[in-house]
């Protein structure tokens, strides 16, 4: 979940609706939990030997499902990043029940309260998870970064490798890092920067409660560890992408530029949060250099990702060149096989290819059917999001019913009525207003809060 956290549990009554109004999974059936257990056992036989190469993995603290395993090395002028990733193809099978209940979720879904894995704790948490209690099958991705940034793949295979540490972002120092972590991140963000590429990682909003009991939400950026940890799954999944570009085969993550009218809506937010944006900027440049630190340009990130038009997957199209407009580039999603479905399949796909191998018929089955399936996924998952957001404003508004608050209109909705940032809090509403245009400075009252509904109702103060 990167848009809420509840350590503190303070809206656990709401996330039990919002996990009853979306159907989320509790547990997992007896077959898929017996047949995971039994999958776990099995013993990996076609894997090279890498124990030899010090691996290491970086999540949050409390991460127990290791996607990613990393090591960096130096090649002439070149770095060479060893990417182990999850081989969860190991263990699940086409169609068997785990496979089959995978499907059916599509990706792991997060609440500030726990999660809904895509797989049982038999994988996804222990064997097939690259924990540091011993040797695990993954699939290695060796990229090569030059020193402007651009990454292409070295090489791929299966092997056995051995995580020496599970690091944590909350603690891990530069001395417990492979020697080049920075320097990788560097050379990745400069060719972001040489693309016009538009990704930026929004902080995470956190629920507090002061000593009066009033609820706030607070804007938690990323560390640097995090940051410099994106940019090496950024770097293979743009090399995993023009490998399959190349063989005229495989599943890319793709996403439009924002409407223009998203470009006006966002620059009335911008000024209700008193951040200068100047005129000529485009919308990517003026992102990249905002502070995290800042709250206000903390809720702007997060209103960049409400406005824009949202990503998706598409399949290879002969002739049809792939885009990724906040990335720049072509992309896919290959890193995170634990925690999405699709993963597992471009990674057998990427597999053959650089092997000289033709690519399964049932991967290529896969890619037609993946799109459908990881959509319904994603839009679950935002649902959810949103929903969580909902009342987590709810909760910051409810103590100040009857004030008043100024706000902008970010755009018109149908019925006389207009779409509304508070220019002080992180909150977005809508408000009856006639004769007013985007950009628009007014003042409303907070009429109600509502937990139960996730409402909240202004009326325009005149």
């Amino acid at each position: 979940m990167k848009t809420l956290r509840d350590p503190d549990r303070l809206l656990a009554s709401g996330l039990g609706a919002i996990r009853s109004q979306f159907q989320v999974p509790e547990g997992f059936p007896p077959e898929v939990e017996a047949a995971a257990a039994l999958a776990a056992a099995r013993r990996p036989d076609q894997h090279v030997d890498r124990t030899a190469i010090p691996f290491v993995t970086l999540d949050p603290a409390s991460s127990t499902d290791l996607d990613q395993a990393f090591a960096i090395e130096v090649a002439g002028g070149d770095l060479l990043l060893r990417y182990a990733i999850a081989d969860v193809a190991w263990f699940v099978g086409d169609s068997d029940p785990v496979d089959a209940e995978a499907w059916r979720r599509g990706e792991t879904l997060y609440l500030p309260d726990g999660k809904a894995s895509l797989y049982p704790a038999a994988l996804g948490e222990h064997a097939a998870s690259l924990l540091p209690d011993g040797d695990r099958p993954a699939i290695v991705l060796n990229v090569r970064i030059d020193p402007e940034g651009l990454s292409s793949l070295d090489g791929v295979e299966r092997a056995l490798i051995r995580s020496r540490a599970k690091l944590a972002y909350e603690t891990a120092g530069d001395a417990d890092l492979p020697s080049g972590f920075a320097e990788l991140s560097r050379r990745i963000e400069a060719a972001e920067d040489s693309r016009g590429a538009a990704r930026v990682d929004p902080p995470e909003q956190e629920l507090a409660i002061d000593s009066a009991g009033r609820f706030s939400l607070q804007m938690r950026p990323w560390s640097q560890a995090e940051t410099r940890n994106a940019a090496l799954s950024l770097a293979a999944n743009l090399a995993v992408a023009q490998a399959m570009l190349a063989a005229g085969t495989g599943l890319f993550r793709v996403m439009a530029p924002p409407p223009p009218e998203s470009g006006r809506r966002l620059r009335a937010t911008a000024q209700a949060f008193h951040l200068d944006w100047p005129a000529d900027m485009p919308l990517e440049q003026f992102e990249r250099r905002l502070d995290p630190v800042d709250p206000r340009a903390g809720a702007f990130t997060l209103a960049v990702r409400r406005a824009g038009r949202g990503a998706s997957y598409q399949a290879f199209q002969a002739g049809v060149r792939p885009w990724h407009a906040a990335v720049a580039a072509t992309y896919a999603h290959a890193t995170a096989p634990l925690r999405r479905l699709a993963d597992r399949y471009v990674l057998r796909a990427v597999l053959a290819i650089a092997n000289g191998k033709p690519v399964p018929p049932e991967v290529t089955a896969a890619f037609e059917r993946l799109p459908k399936v990881m959509a319904s996924a994603d839009q679950r998952a935002s649902q959810i999001d949103r929903a969580v957001i909902d009342i987590a404003e709810v909760a910051l508004m409810a103590p100040l019913e009857g004030q008043i608050f100024p706000a902008i209109v970010t755009d018109l909705r149908d019925g006389g009525s207009a779409r509304i940032q508070l220019s002080d809090l992180p909150v977005v509403a809508s408000v009856k207003a006639a004769n007013v245009l985007p950009g628009t400075s007014l003042r409303v009252r907070l009429l109600a809060a509502d937990p139960a509904a996730r409402h909240l109702e202004f009326a325009r103060v005149d």
